[in-house]
């Protein structure tokens, strides 16, 4: 998927480096894109979560590389992986979990703030489940949970910083973040 990757840095780049609208262009790039992979793989199942690693991985590298907002620019990764990856027949749950996932993993491979990462993970797949249809609720417990969970792999203090960034964002549901980080899920 060499070529996909290639494709999602082009234009993430182009639309940074023109002072574009980093957020739809992150958006409308992670969606055409994870729908062209799956159609090509013909495997939903194995196909969507590998589109979704490829996509939103060279979409952070790329947002990085150019300087992009990180904020702007993973909430729209996330979102348009979470659309195209719907699209495809890949549950959107799981989309926003691996899509926040991959954020994090990646942009702890090259340094980002993971605590923006996460808060704009979640946000991003807060933003897909009004367009998909599905639960807001489901869909961000799915995205704390990625991100928390790939943040813990990479160390306590990196877990440490994603929770406390996850309680503190204003605009994310602390009913939910309070209750995974609690352990009182339901």
């Amino acid at each position: 998927m060499s070529a996909l990757t290639d494709d999602v840095k082009n234009l993430i780049t182009s639309a940074v480096s023109g002072a574009g609208d980093i957020l739809s262009t992150a958006q409308s790039v992670a969606k055409e894109n994870v729908v062209k992979a799956v159609q090509g793989v013909g495997t939903v199942a194995t196909g969507g979560i590998q589109a979704i690693d490829e996509v939103v991985g060279s979409g952070v590298d790329a947002l990085i590389d150019a300087g992009g907002s990180l904020t702007d620019g993973v909430s729209g990764l996330v979102r348009g992986a979470v659309n195209g990856a719907k699209e495809v027949g890949v549950q959107a749950t799981e989309a926003a979990g691996e899509a926040a996932s991959v954020a994090i993993k990646e942009g702890s491979r090259v340094g980002a703030d993971l605590g923006v990462l996460a808060v704009s993970s979640v946000k991003g797949a807060m933003e897909a489940a009004t367009d998909v249809g599905e639960s807001s609720a489901e869909i961000a417990k799915s995205a704390v949970l990625g991100s928390i969970r790939a943040a813990d792999e990479i160390g306590s203090e990196a877990g440490s910083l994603v929770r406390k960034a996850l309680l503190n964002a204003a605009a994310l549901p602390h009913d939910v973040i309070d209750a995974l980080l609690s352990g009182k899920t339901d």
